[in-house]
């Protein structure tokens, strides 16, 4: 289905991608170049055909032979390609309790659910079979670019960072810190031991991938509630060592945030916490942020920290309503998340972005993920320079007796008379993998839907 191999393609049809928050540019007869380095070469206009978009060969250098050909790749009728999408928040160890929540809260929730499964994938057998299928499942819905939590176990981990590598999926990989506040069971040992499980991580994937062009380490201090100060305080030291970019969770709700005020009553709020230890900077993916204040939103702009945003699970465990509009205002970078649970556990579009103007919505599913999480210029729009991160999407066109003549090609159907924009905010907010019929990360064929 997928090969390891990258050659010379051409994308040819109609392409869709934001160019700002407000703008959502949609080409047809665009054709996009892609070199055997996965990297997009040229963008052109007007490519009615694959004669016209040959004639561009030689501009590039490019030979085209019939022992060799260059293959070209077109979208169909109410078909088009789109930047793969950017989780900036997953927890990959939870995917097997998406869509459970039950009556719970933040708090019970974890040590009702949580901290058992997470505990639980200390078996290896067990760590593969959730991770292969949490990876397969987000390539399915054309997430080409995640930031996993995994859980505190070390060669768990690893094989995350294995699998996502073997899989072709852009991933920063996180390894749990948690050293307070947690069962005996599953808590690290202390800080200095958290410290080097996470050293052993970051060693390991910079042993699979030296230049972290797929895989990269992200030091993850869980919350501050499950971390002790001096934890923090190590984790900020090794950031600015290391230079690696950090995660974590802030003011998911309002129980959380009184816990943290009576375990850090020397900070004046929840980001005070993470600065005062060296922790909030540019670098630094923030998930939920539902509660913050206005001051803690001032000093995450100056810290130039990004926001992961996660409506269905903020929803789920009801933790409110967050003010995205307002961190967009103050020129805070924001993201969508999915958490992976609780919630409907795998796509990286659609739901909850009702705070935003139609399309923009896409926006945080592309490029706006790219900033936050450290990979503007490099993925979430079509652009020379940046790399074949991308997904091609196709609706389905109602045929005259309106029912399922041709079988069922998803929930988005289209019946001819939408303009594009309309078309694209059926897809955003009705579609699912079904729409996903393939999927490729720096120009590497990662996922196909099965015909």
């Amino acid at each position: 289905m997928s090969g390891k191999v990258v050659e010379k393609k051409v994308y040819l049809g109609t392409f869709a991608h934001s160019k700002s928050l407000k703008e959502l540019e949609i080409a047809h007869d665009a054709a996009i170049f892609v070199d055997e380095t996965g990297k997009i070469v040229a963008v052109e206009r007007g490519v009615a055909d694959e004669a016209a978009a040959k004639s561009f060969f030689p501009k590039l250098n490019w030979s085209d032979s019939q022992e060799k050909p260059i293959q070209i790749i077109k979208s169909k009728e109410e078909q088009f390609f789109f930047p793969g999408f950017i989780d900036t928040h997953i927890h990959a160890s939870q995917y097997p309790n998406a869509g459970i929540f039950g009556k719970s809260t933040l708090l019970d929730w974890l040590n009702t659910y949580t901290f058992p499964l997470e505990s639980s994938l200390s078996a290896l057998p067990t760590a593969h079979r959730v991770y292969a299928r949490v990876i397969a499942r987000t390539l399915s819905h054309g997430t080409t670019t995640a930031a996993y939590y995994a859980t505190i176990s070390v060669p768990a981990t690893n094989l995350l960072a294995d699998l996502c590598l073997a899989a072709g999926q852009r991933a920063l990989i996180g390894r749990c810190c948690m050293d307070s506040l947690a069962p005996d069971y599953y808590r690290d040992a202390g800080p200095e031991e958290s410290i080097a499980d996470t050293r052993a991580t970051i060693a390991h994937i910079a042993s699979i991938d030296p230049t972290h062009a797929i895989v990269k380490p992200i030091i993850t201090p869980r919350f501050a509630p499950s971390c002790s100060s001096q934890l923090l305080m190590g984790l900020g030291k090794l950031q600015k060592e290391t230079g690696l970019p950090v995660q974590t969770h802030i003011s998911e709700n309002k129980r959380e945030i009184d816990l943290v005020a009576q375990l850090f009553p020397e900070s004046k709020s929840y980001a005070e916490v993470y600065d005062s230890h060296d922790l909030l900077g540019p670098k630094t993916v923030l998930a939920h942020a539902v509660h913050i204040t206005d001051e803690e939103r001032a000093l995450i702009r100056e810290r130039g920290a990004g926001i992961s945003h996660c409506p269905v699970s903020n929803a789920a465990l009801s933790s409110g309503m967050a003010a995205v509009r307002t961190w967009l205002d103050d020129g805070i970078n924001v993201g969508l998340g999915t958490d992976s649970q609780p919630g409907d556990g795998g796509g990286g579009g659609g739901g909850g972005e009702e705070e935003v103007e139609r399309g923009g919505s896409a926006v945080f599913g592309d490029s706006w993920g790219g900033k936050v999480v450290g990979m503007e210029g490099k993925v979430g729009a079509f652009e020379v320079g940046m790399e074949w991160d991308a997904q091609l999407v196709g609706m389905e066109g109602v045929g005259v007796e309106g029912g399922f003549e041709g079988g069922d090609g998803g929930p988005v159907d289209i019946f001819g008379w939408e303009s594009w924009e309309n078309k694209l905010a059926k897809w955003v907010f009705n579609g699912d993998d079904r729409n996903t019929l393939a999927v490729w990360v720096r120009g590497r064929l990662v996922h196909q839907r099965r015909s």
